[in-house]
């Protein structure tokens, strides 16, 4: 298994696997698969901000994708990203998710970025809670029913990881620039 920088040869298999589980799952609160130019978009417009867009392959082909994307679209928080990680099905549960959101940390570290979120679909979602609590990223609340997605209300589960020392110090003077892009 390598992970490395997504491509637009990818882009196939990244829609393939979202939309599995826009479909199917409640990590996503997104209820129709994205079309491939809509991913492609999307990875673009995250590695525009030099933000890492990962994907987990192997010789069966791409397992599984990561990514940081800025948390909001103001100046305020741009030392602030949220992560995204999806596996492809029949592939949870190999360590996939834990070796590319690792990296996608790492690499997030060497940005200079001092905030880490996770907003989790599902409250049930015992996979990715103990994916990201497994990488240090501590239980910040659990919004009840704020999603409806299969019949069902479905709650997000709100995590945080301090990257860099977080406020433990004031960030670089340049700063960056996630949202000008």
């Amino acid at each position: 298994m390598i992970v490395r920088d997504a491509a637009a040869d990818d882009v196939p298999d990244l829609a393939a696997i979202y939309g599995h589980h826009a479909v199917h799952g409640l990590g996503t609160f997104e209820e129709a698969p994205p079309e491939a130019a809509d991913m492609a978009a999307r990875l673009a417009a995250v590695r525009a901000r030099g933000l890492p867009y990962l994907v987990a392959a192997d010789e069966d082909g791409v397992a599984g994708f990561a990514y940081a994307s800025p948390f909001r679209l103001r100046a305020a928080y741009r030392y602030t990203v949220e992560d995204s990680v999806y596996i492809a099905p029949g592939r949870a549960g190999q360590g996939i998710g834990k070796f590319l959101l690792a990296e996608v940390i790492a690499r997030c570290e060497a940005l200079g970025l001092r905030q880490m979120i996770a907003i989790v679909g599902d409250s049930g979602n015992a996979g990715s809670i103990g994916l990201h609590r497994s990488l240090g990223f501590d239980l910040k609340s659990v919004m009840p029913a704020v999603g409806f997605k299969h019949g069902r209300w479905v709650d997000i589960v709100w995590m945080q990881r301090t990257l860099n020392g977080g406020s433990d110090a004031l960030p670089d003077a340049a700063g960056l620039d996630l949202i000008g892009v």
